[in-house]
């Protein structure tokens, strides 16, 4: 058995379902689920469509690098979305089923467990990055997001013997859960820190195309080319249709950056045997062609957004994301576990306690005393939810 296993610590769905063990939710109320970050707005009919119209695709075995149709596709958007020139299609793009498994499966690729040393993570985090390193033979250092500075994660205070011993950075931006997106200085002293200690920074840009400003979130890819960097040289940039998309369940995104280091990657996963369907490739060919539905999907956020914020302004303190479907909100007292259990069994409302979602530092869990909020659902549950909580924080929690 890989022993690396036993060091995994367990997924925050996981505690959760601990947490909640032995407790009913009032029987008068329907449960709504706000804690995990699964879109629950329609799919696309013309999506569906592609998928359908390619089930031939099942009858073949799929190759790891993919279809011209679908590279091209996902390069002309990079180009569209970033203002940046096309990423060689046949170099530079790899799709891969979902950033999740590319996520997890590139850290595989690049670290090595006989140097040992770091991978570099935000504070909260997705539990991944933490997994991904753990079975890689190596150690997470994480790095608290500062609360004091709309929830920015502090890389300059990272210690220079531990950068010496960095690997891999994994960043998050639009962030998980802040929903905080990294400025340009931000990204030109991420890329200098890369240049003086070679390690490689994967860029997780999941929830890019849902924000609430006119100015879309600025990427990895797009910040590199502005600095001059037209290489990518060590940065991997992660994308999905998950969000951008609403197709959750069809696995689909994919990696561009560094032609060297995708071409390691594409022996890993060939290996690996992770290739996407060629009637998933057909339909996200479709869905990486137009923008027009992702800018309808991201008008229901803003909508949805604009309605509950004030709601829960009103009981509990929190911010306006810059970007991502989350709402990160400090709960009075602190106990993040405790006010979402209570919740749970007044209202009904599932969130997510912020303490499961970081670790223990010397400085303290960073998520200790949030909540995360997940707006996933259609505005009249997510509307109901939030009155819901303005209702317990109100009438249960303010009296304990």
């Amino acid at each position: 058995m890989n022993q690396d296993l036993a060091r995994l610590v367990p997924y925050p769905f996981e505690r959760l379902r601990a947490l909640f063990s032995g407790i009913s939710p009032p029987s008068d109320r329907t449960p709504i689920n706000l804690s995990i970050g699964e879109p629950k707005h329609a799919t696309p009919a013309f999506i569906m469509d592609a998928l359908t119209a390619n089930l031939s695709g099942l009858a073949s075995y799929p190759t790891t690098l993919g279809s011209d149709t679908l590279r091209s596709s996902i390069s002309q958007w990079i180009s569209r979305r970033y203002g940046v020139p096309a990423p060689d299609a046949s170099t530079q793009v790899l799709p891969v089923n979902g950033s999740r498994e590319a996520l997890f499966a590139f850290a595989q690729t690049v670290l090595d467990r006989q140097r040992g040393g770091w991978v570099l993570c935000p504070n909260p985090f997705y539990q991944i990055y933490e997994g991904a390193a753990l079975l890689a033979g190596l150690a997470p250092y994480f790095v608290n997001a500062d609360p004091a500075q709309s929830h920015r994660v502090p890389y300059e205070e990272v210690p220079e013997e531990v950068l010496a011993r960095t690997q891999l950075m994994f960043v998050c931006s639009p962030n998980n859960p802040s929903g905080r997106v990294l400025s340009l200085d931000e990204w030109a002293h991420l890329f200098a820190l890369s240049d003086r200690h070679g390690f490689v920074i994967a860029s997780d840009e999941c929830y890019s195309e849902i924000y609430f400003r006119d100015e879309a979130p600025l990427g990895a890819l797009q910040a590199a080319h502005k600095l001059g960097r037209t290489d990518f040289a060590r940065l991997i940039v992660f994308s999905s249709l998950s969000k951008r998309s609403n197709v959750p369940g069809m696995r689909s995104g994919f990696v561009s950056g560094d032609a060297q280091l995708l071409k390691h990657f594409l022996l890993y996963r060939t290996y690996h045997g992770s290739a996407m369907s060629p009637t998933v490739q057909a339909a996200s060919a479709a869905a990486w062609s137009d923008d027009t539905h992702v800018e309808e999907n991201r008008l229901q956020y803003r909508a949805k957004f604009g309605q509950v914020t004030p709601i829960i302004r009103r009981c509990l303190s929190t911010e306006l994301p810059d970007a991502a479907f989350y709402l990160w909100a400090s709960v009075p007292g602190g106990e993040d576990a405790a006010f979402a259990r209570e919740l749970f069994r007044s209202q009904g409302v599932t969130v997510l306690p912020g303490s499961f979602l970081a670790r223990e530092t010397a400085a303290g869990n960073p998520g200790k005393g949030y909540i995360r909020i997940a707006l996933v659902d259609h505005v009249d549950a997510c509307v109901d939810a939030a009155r819901r909580i303005e209702e317990f924080v109100n009438l249960n929690w303010k009296n304990q």
